[in-house]
């Protein structure tokens, strides 16, 4: 329990004692150093209850808190709020509570399934993808420090008529080659051919239109339109030819998407693949028909009311018996729970498909499955550069592993030119190049609340000061140069400490609260911001107070061992964002 909780609690027996009122919660803030007072209480709450002034009734509190407490130094009223000064040996209990607790994760025995990625096998990953796999997997990272066991999977889109458009392409266009041929990375291999079916179905549009068809006519009657569909009619029949077409580009694919994970440094607990889950859901059907959740049409159509909820009526199963989307979502949802013994399930999601979710969670409630009020859609905006959107069909998409490379370029150029990096080896440079440059793009694009649409700005993002990860990482190799010089020695500090010391301990205390918060509410943006204020005020604390050359010893090993609390809680930090450290810059 922090400082703040402490006087929390004391406070709710305070007012009981002195007024007779229960669960009464008044707003305790910290007080920055430029604020007489460690904290503020805010009194305003009791006035229409106790019907007196604020000034008044902050003196009563003041005065009972340090008769009942052994809490206050000293305290004062300004204007109704209550400020008041804890004794130093919170601070000094609070400071070792923390060191020795920092590696302890309190287990909440309980299990969470978050889906992330999940990528068409028929185009590289590109922007989109990045804020995707970087949401999925630091929530993942984040739950685990707050002691959820935790799967990380995506379902890999490797089948249907996008799949087919750039495998029929190739047979047309590609001449047999391979990414190994022309030195290609498989995914982006596959992805070109994706643009050139694009590029010749537009051509035969337009000679369709040219021919008096209308337009609408022509994208339907175009021959390369009906080959790709014909194609994807022999791989749901089994053709041998088109399934060994089909796997060995879905290979090629894969081993691309494996090299931009690793140097995204995300990865996965499992995978799966829509080829194997696309038939899941359709015995959920009957189940939904004799419940009555579910009504067929006279043509045999299957479908869900959900008019009475806000919702519409979605189709589940058409009339030829095929299923849509969401009846292999339902499939797929029940299979997790009954094969994971999972709790709860996250889909990382654009904010496209928040409609989609809505129904999926909706229809599985009427289904009668208890976890259904376990999924939540960690539904987040779009990514904009600032020359615009994306469209991938016409081959302008921000390809992910070139936004990486630029990343690590524009980082290495501004290094150089600041000198960041004087003395250190070529190898260890070109580490340190990759660290910081991945460091811009994560923080800035987990900075940002998830549901905020975002536009990334990459020259922005690689500043070494303001609120970005070069800042937090040029922070972090300051201590590490300081703690080189100095011998830290493990002791219980016996000293009085100043503001600067007291703020950056209550910051240390508030770390793992700060990981429940961003666990309940999926939300790395909370670390990232935390993380900053840390640096701020870790800053502010080295700016004030001579460290290696303080005269009092025990003053000097109590900086040495902040410094190193907190540099352990910004490498710890940055490790639930997926961000690595550097500790010479």
């Amino acid at each position: 329990m922090n400082i703040k909780n402490i006087i929390e609690e004391k406070l709710s027996e305070v007012i009981l004692n002195v007024y007779q009122l229960k669960d009464i919660n008044l707003e305790v803030q910290e007080n920055k150093t430029e604020f007489e007072g460690d904290f503020t209480i805010v009194t305003f709450p009791l006035v229409k209850q106790l019907k007196k002034n604020p000034e008044s009734i902050g003196v009563e509190l003041g005065e009972a808190l340090t008769e009942q407490t052994e809490l206050l130094e000293s305290f004062n009223v300004v204007k109704g709020f209550l400020n008041v000064k804890v004794k130093n040996q919170f601070f000094v209990d609070n400071f070792t509570s923390i060191t020795n607790g920092f590696d302890k994760i309190e287990k909440k025995n309980s299990t969470v399934m978050v889906e992330y990625s999940s990528p068409n096998t028929n185009k590289p990953l590109h922007l989109g993808h990045i804020r995707n796999n970087l949401l999925g997997f630091s929530v993942a990272q984040i739950l685990k420090e707050a002691g959820f066991e935790v799967i990380k999977t995506q379902i890999i889109n490797d089948r249907g008529i996008h799949i087919c458009k750039s495998m029929l392409a190739w047979e047309k266009f590609g001449k047999n080659e391979t990414p190994d041929a022309t030195g290609t990375k498989g995914d982006k291999f596959v992805g070109n051919y994706y643009v050139k079916f694009d590029q010749e179905y537009k051509k035969q549009i337009s000679e369709l239109i040219e021919q008096g068809i209308s337009e609408e006519q022509a994208k339907k009657e175009a021959p390369l339109m009906k080959e790709a569909q014909k194609m994807l009619l022999d791989w749901e029949n089994g053709d041998e030819k088109v399934r060994n077409l089909w796997n060995e580009m879905n290979s090629w694919v894969y081993k691309g998407f494996n090299e931009t994970y690793k140097r995204l440094g995300v990865d996965f607990d499992q995978v799966q693949y829509e080829s194997n889950t696309y038939i899941l859901g359709k015995d959920l059907i009957q189940e939904g028909l004799d419940k009555g959740v579910l009504y067929q049409k006279e043509d045999g159509s299957v479908w869900c009311d959900l008019t009475e909820d806000g919702l519409d009526q979605k189709l589940l199963l058409r009339s030829d018996g095929t299923s849509v989307y969401m009846t292999q979502d339902l499939g797929t949802a029940v299979e997790r729970f009954k094969e994971g013994n999972i709790q709860k399930l996250i889909y990382t999601v654009g904010n496209e498909q928040d409609y989609h979710f809505q129904v999926l969670f909706k229809i599985l409630g009427k289904l009668g499955y208890s976890w259904a009020d376990q999924l939540y859609h960690l539904s987040y905006g779009m990514v904009e550069l600032p020359n615009g959107r994306m469209k991938s069909r016409e081959g302008t998409v921000v390809d992910a592993d070139d936004l990486m490379q630029d990343m690590y370029e524009t980082a290495k150029k501004i290094t150089i030119d600041l000198g960041k990096l004087e003395g250190l080896s070529d190898d260890e440079k070109e580490v340190s190049y990759e660290i910081i440059g991945q460091a811009a793009l994560k923080y800035f694009m987990l900075k940002v609340d998830p549901k905020k649409k975002m536009l990334f700005n990459p020259e922005e993002s690689v500043e070494f000061s303001g609120n970005t990860g070069p800042f937090i990482l040029y922070t972090y190799a300051r201590i590490q140069s300081l703690l080189s010089k100095g011998n830290v020695e493990k002791q219980t500090p016996d000293v009085d400490f100043n503001q600067y010391e007291k703020e950056l301990i209550m910051l240390l205390s508030n770390y793992k609260g700060i990981v429940e918060k961003a666990a309940e509410l999926l939300s790395p943006a909370l670390i990232a911001n935390y993380v900053y204020d840390l640096v701020k005020s870790y800053n502010s604390f080295y700016q004030s107070n001579p460290i290696l050359k303080s005269e009092d010893e025990n003053v000097k090993q109590m900086r040495l061992n902040l410094s190193d609390l907190t540099a352990k809680t910004i490498k710890k930090s940055l490790q639930l964002l997926g961000i690595g450290t550097v500790n010479r810059m």
